[in-house]
């Protein structure tokens, strides 16, 4: 009961985990530029992501682009995109799979079954995790190294928005589902390791009719 309990806050942390990976991949606040100038009513906030840029003014205005252009792209920008679309795809994948195979679902066959299917998600999870944790720290780094260097103009320097921190958590709750996971499973194996099934051998009618043989023999 303890372990079907623990699969099922598992779930819950890859499904938080899942949609907030797909929300930060699809934000356009990767990084935060805010130019208030002389007035703040002519404030203007330049927001980028992954696939577009945005600029929000204080009027009430908001305008985007999207980035048609690939290779135009920074190295950085280009792996976060696959990275994390990765990391998407193997939540997904990951959560379907738990479905059949966790103990409160009537899915997926016999426990061995059940069980492989467990421990194939939660490697689902931990790979969607890292996916998702290494575009996200190469990203900040980034944008910690340009607003560090004094040769950049102010205009052009950024801090990190709203979707880096969606990012940095969602990978957190998809490495700790896929870690529960696979360690629910690994101590059933454990167990049966440690504890075998006793085999109970019974002599064959074989045995027995050379044994009355011998008697025989003897006799």
């Amino acid at each position: 009961m303890a372990s079907a309990s623990l699969q099922f806050f598992a779930f819950i942390l890859a499904l938080f985990g899942g949609f907030g990976d797909i929300t930060a991949t699809l934000l356009p606040n990767w990084k935060v530029n805010a130019d208030v100038g002389s007035n703040i009513i002519t404030a203007v906030t330049q927001m980028q992501g992954l696939w577009m840029d945005c600029t929000w003014y204080s009027t009430g205005m908001f305008s985007c682009t999207l980035k048609y252009s690939v290779l135009s792209l920074p190295v950085y920008i280009q792996a976060a995109r696959t990275t994390m679309v990765l990391s998407c795809i193997l939540s997904v994948f990951g959560i379907c799979i738990t479905t059949v195979g966790m103990k409160c679902t009537k899915l997926g066959g016999d426990a061995d079954s059940k069980s492989h299917a467990c421990f194939a998600g939660g490697v689902c999870f931990i790979l969607a995790g890292i996916f998702g944790l290494v575009p996200t720290s190469w990203y900040t780094r980034e944008i910690i190294s340009n607003f560090l260097d004094q040769t950049i103009p102010e205009s052009n320097k950024h801090e990190p928005g709203g979707a880096v921190y969606t990012a940095f958590i969602s990978a957190g709750f998809l490495l700790i589902a896929g870690v529960i996971f696979c360690t629910s499973c690994f101590k059933k194996q454990q167990g049966a390791w440690i504890y075998p099934p006793k085999q109970h051998h019974f002599p064959s009618a074989e045995q027995e009719s050379n044994a009355g043989y011998n008697l025989k023999d003897y006799v």
